[in-house]
């Protein structure tokens, strides 16, 4: 039985060097960037510095 994914890739840009993850738990969205062998991963956060946080759907 294959495990269901809990991150999903909802965004991408500039030929997939930034994109943004949602966690499917926890509806908190993430911006993840790399440039050669350097990368980096950090929440998304609105203007009041609080995550941003997408609805969770049931499947």
């Amino acid at each position: 039985m294959a495990k269901e994914k809990r991150f999903e890739k909802v965004y991408s840009q500039d030929l997939g060097s930034m994109q943004i993850y949602v966690d499917k738990e926890t509806g908190v969205n993430y911006l993840f960037t790399a440039n050669g062998y350097a990368g980096g991963l950090t929440p998304l956060l609105d203007r009041e510095g609080k995550p941003v946080i997408s609805p969770i759907i049931n499947k």
